[in-house]
């Protein structure tokens, strides 16, 4: 296989927000809210007034979402969108808020395919009204065919084996990969690509809109395998959450994740997380409204029928540092 490189992905995320101007709430860890509730800061274009609707898989409480919302907040600052921000981890109830968007008759929609089966069907009644859709975060190997003009995230196969080849690298033989949401198709190719790497690798399958549960479930998991070296959070509540299992289950097993907020930012400055792999979900949020927006203006589609990397990106003691003081403000 051809050899991953930190190096490009991390240009190809640069470049993003440069072509735009350039493993989750109903409303993440914050209350919804409908219109602009962001201060972009500069001067809003000229552009006819936009509706555009963003629906997410989030779950309640997971920060990630709120950096999500953040970037696409930022962007309808700036492009003159009213942003409609939805969401449902029930996939069924996902696929109703897209039908009500399409109901509002949006000007576009930016959704997340987390499990694109149930989306398929409402994503084509989208397309043949006429409305564009891109898609973010989950669902890059299937967004094209459910009619999205493009796709902004990470490659979680890749963003796997990267993690894994890291954790092989570093001598660690029994990772135990924990996923929060059975059936989602970008958290399950996370932990695939890092047994392709790691052929010990054990999945352990939490509910992730129960933290005491995973708690206690990976806390049993630990003590039940005395030779796990490593667990590993899809997500930065979740693996925040693993660090007390591993107190609890008296393991010396390390902790390694995916995604970010500033409280994992700083649990890897201060050593207690060897690193995370973030995928940028600001700019997920920012380019896709963004994007909606160029396609409007001038019948503009990034990417050129290919997915635009926003990610990975290895975060680790060596940059966690930096990256804090981004996180702290809500956009790492």
């Amino acid at each position: 296989m051809k050899k991953f490189s930190w190096r490009k992905a991390a240009l190809v995320a640069a470049v993003v927000p440069m072509m735009a101007l350039s493993a989750c709430s109903s409303t993440g860890g914050k209350p919804a809210d409908t219109g602009n509730a962001a201060g972009g800061g500069g001067q809003a274009v000229s552009t006819p007034r936009l509706k555009v609707a963003l629906i997410t898989h989030a779950s309640g409480g997971d920060t990630f979402w709120d950096i999500v919302r953040k970037g696409a907040e930022e962007a309808s600052a700036k492009d003159n969108v009213e942003l409609l921000y939805t969401s449902d981890p029930e996939a069924g109830r996902q696929a109703q808020l897209v039908q009500q968007a399409i109901d509002q008759k949006v000007d576009g929609i930016a959704v997340t395919l987390a499990t694109p089966d149930a989306l398929k069907d409402v994503l084509k009644k989208a397309t043949d009204a006429g409305i564009p859709v891109v898609s973010l975060n989950a669902g890059e190997g299937v967004s094209q065919a459910l009619g999205a003009f493009t796709h902004f995230g990470s490659n979680e196969q890749l963003a796997g084996e990267a993690v894994g080849t890291r954790l092989a690298a570093e001598g660690y033989k029994h990772p135990v990969c924990v996923i929060q949401q059975q059936g989602h198709v970008g958290l399950e190719a996370r932990c695939a690509g890092v047994k392709a790497k790691v052929p010990g690798t054990e999945i352990l399958y939490v509910d992730g809109k129960d933290m005491t549960a995973v708690q206690s479930t990976a806390t049993a998991k630990l003590q039940a395998s005395k030779d796990a070296d490593v667990i590993i959070g899809l997500g930065a509540p979740i693996t925040l959450t693993l660090l007390k299992s591993v107190t609890d289950a008296g393991s010396s097993a390390k902790v390694a994740s995916f995604d970010l907020n500033a409280d994992l930012a700083q649990k890897i400055v201060d050593g207690a997380v060897l690193f995370t792999v973030d995928q940028q979900p600001w700019l997920q949020g920012y380019s896709a409204v963004d994007a909606l927006w160029q396609n409007k203006r001038g019948g503009f589609k990034l990417g050129g029928g290919q997915s635009v990397l926003t990610g990975p990106s290895i975060v680790d003691k060596s940059n966690a540092a930096d990256v804090l003081k981004f996180a702290q403000q809500g956009i790492r």
